[in-house]
């Protein structure tokens, strides 16, 4: 079964041979394991047995695809957004829009003139399309995508203060996001369109699920229709406790969930696969905050087989994944008995490496 059929039969709810994976290594991790591995670091989600591979065309790029060596490098982007390296990871350090005027913030253009640099950030995997599952990130598509811009306290104070003005912003975050997902389903034969906008802390969503029902649901709406259009399944991110809004989500055409945070309140994997099983595929993984850079190999490896086996019980509907990046602090041990859970043994691993070196 190759990879690609691996994730349809999943997506379909079929049984697979073993289950998909589709796993995320922060920068640091994925260059100690192509060390240990002795292949290029390009090489190493091949190596580990991934069976996705999706690249960034908005501004996720921007926070994980560019990577600084030193602590408090910067970068803009193109969205006018700057970037400081704060340990392992990009934060933002300056708000375009942010104490700006809603005229000013009315006049804002989203880089439009960028549009074919960033589609064509797919042909680093699109070679890879004949035996692997391709996807095509567009998020963040509305909220996040505004608070990026405004700061997260203004983004807010829009939302509960001017919704008019609120929802024509969203509107033009959509706006780019779907002249993305739009312009890259055009150009390249994609397995499914990923979606996502994180709306959600760890206790439940940020805004009241009406005002999310008023001003970011139509227009995530029209982001996922982009992919219900051309017949692909659509993928959706978002982290923390957001059971309030999967009913909606899935009414708008969502077929895949993901991160699944089991530690936040109504995000426990068993009920979630028994109410929305039917009509959600699930993707997710053990915690990165705790369990793999902390657990004992053990412990990783039970807690990962007992997820797969509740999020399988039916046959299928599930891509084991992790909550998050796996952590750099994450010991080589625990990485490789996660992927053992998931019937990726080292000896795998070390076989596939080699056949990359040859």
């Amino acid at each position: 079964m190759t990879p690609k059929e691996r994730v349809h039969r999943a997506l379909q709810k079929k049984p697979t041979d073993r289950v998909p994976v589709f796993m995320w290594f922060h920068p640091s991790t994925a260059h100690r394991l192509a060390t240990l591995l002795d292949i290029p670091v390009d090489y190493v989600s091949e190596a580990m047995g991934n069976d996705v591979f999706q690249t960034w065309v908005n501004n996720n790029y921007a926070m994980e695809g560019i990577v600084h060596e030193h602590e408090g490098e910067k970068h803009t982007d193109l969205w006018g957004i700057e970037w400081t390296k704060e340990g392992e990871f990009n934060q933002i350090s300056r708000f375009p829009l942010k104490e700006k005027s809603r005229e000013d913030c009315l006049q804002y253009r989203f880089p439009e003139e960028h549009l074919n640099y960033l589609v064509h950030r797919m042909d680093s995997i699109y070679h890879r399309r004949e035996d692997y599952f391709i996807g095509v990130d567009v998020s963040p598509c509305v909220f996040e995508m505004y608070w990026r811009l405004r700061g997260m306290d203004e983004a807010l104070l829009d939302v509960a203060a001017d919704e008019d003005f609120t929802r024509t912003m969203f509107a033009k975050c959509a706006d780019f996001a779907t002249l993305l997902a739009t312009a890259s389903l055009k150009q390249y034969a994609v397995d499914w369109l990923w979606t996502g906008d994180d709306v959600a802390g760890q206790r439940g969503l940020i805004m009241s699920p009406q005002q999310w029902r008023n001003m970011v649901k139509p227009e995530l709406s029209r982001v996922v229709r982009v992919g219900k259009e051309q017949n692909l399944p659509v993928a959706y991110h978002c982290c923390g406790a957001l059971r309030d809004i999967i009913p909606d989500l899935i009414e708008i055409g969502v077929d895949v969930l993901n991160p699944i945070q089991v530690m936040c309140p109504g995000m426990q994997p068993e009920g979630l696969k028994k109410e929305y099983g039917k009509h959600l595929a699930f993707m997710r993984g053990v915690d990165t905050q705790r369990l793999l850079p902390e657990g004992s190999v053990r412990e990783v490896y039970e807690a990962t087989s007992q997820l797969i086996e509740t999020m399988t019980a039916d046959g299928g509907g599930f891509i084991l994944a992790a909550t998050h990046t796996i952590p750099p602090e994450t010991p080589d041990d625990n990485i490789f008995a996660l992927f053992r859970a998931a019937g990726i043994s080292r000896e795998e691993i070390y076989d596939r490496a080699a056949d990359i070196r040859l």
